[in-house]
């Protein structure tokens, strides 16, 4: 398991009964973990939020709240800069266990001596993205939402990382994917975040279980012949490690190499539990 510490803005201040309370920046907001599963007795603390989202017996749910918010604001993440706003859906645009992440790539990239092409996949609001780009590398992004892409940009801006050299795809991954081979395109590094079920900008249906094999065995076909990482991050209920790490182990042993497995997790500040946030395979070269 690997955990997060070296947030300033980001704080998982308490967690338990399908709950937890966060602090964004100046922010605090309540929002559901179904992995919270332990009891806790709910204190004043709870009361005095921000921002409260409410599930919907019927599916979803809706936000209420206590005081007037701007339409967005900003965290950062040592030299990483991200907009933040709640979402119809509870999520804020990004997922602040993957910092973890972030430094693994942006180290590998750093320490490689040359230059690196990164596919990032799944690319949601661009976090890895600006890790890797940050870094030095060239990112090519892609995700099937026009209105994610649209914020990954917002945050290429507030990284002052309009210079670098990042390419955003509106498209099926798993489409896109067969075009690059098709086209002779080659990466040195893929980072990858599939949801359990998605849809493509054409209506595409993704699911994890069905559609992942495929995807991965697609992508190998594009790896550069020296290839520098490949990480999958994912949050599928009852997807453990252990199949990231299979899958990664009988594709990637070749190049040599590690294999690492394992969950991503937050520390509670109000005690010394940890809140688990989804699992994560990455192989890695000896470079």
């Amino acid at each position: 398991m690997i955990k997060v510490s070296k947030w300033q803005d980001y704080e998982c201040l308490d967690a338990g009964n399908g709950e937890k309370l966060e602090r964004w920046g100046n922010v605090i907001l309540r929002r559901p973990e179904p992995g919270a599963m332990w009891k806790i007795d709910f204190n004043e603390k709870w009361n005095h939020v921000h921002g409260f989202y409410h599930r919907s017996n019927k599916g979803g749910g809706y936000w209420e709240f206590k005081e007037k918010l701007p339409e967005y604001w900003t965290v950062s993440y040592q030299d990483l800069t991200f907009k933040v706003t709640p979402t119809n859906f509870k999520h804020t645009g990004l997922f602040p266990e993957q910092a973890t992440n972030w430094e693994f790539m942006m180290n590998k990239i750093k320490q490689a001596g040359r230059p690196i092409k990164v596919l990032n996949l799944f690319a949601y609001t661009g976090a890895a993205t600006m890790a890797c780009a940050k870094a030095g590398a060239e990112v090519v992004q892609v995700d099937a939402s026009k209105g994610m892409t649209l914020w990954a940009k917002e945050n290429m801006h507030l990284c002052h990382l309009e210079e670098a050299h990042i390419r955003f795809i509106v498209d099926d991954c798993l489409k896109f994917v067969q075009r690059e081979y098709r086209r002779g395109h080659k990466y040195d590094a893929i980072v990858m975040d599939p949801p359990s079920y998605g849809r493509g900008p054409n209506k595409e249906i993704w699911k994890f279980e069905k559609n992942m094999a495929v995807l991965f065995e697609e992508i190998l076909k594009i790896l550069s012949d020296k290839p520098l990482f490949f990480l999958i991050n994912a949050y599928t209920t009852g997807i453990s490690s252990t199949v990231l790490g299979n899958m990664l182990k009988m594709s990637m042993q070749k190049y040599g190499g590690k294999i690492e497995t394992g969950e991503v997790a937050l520390k509670i500040s109000n005690n010394d539990l940890i809140l688990p946030c989804g699992i994560y395979g990455r192989w890695e070269s000896n470079d």
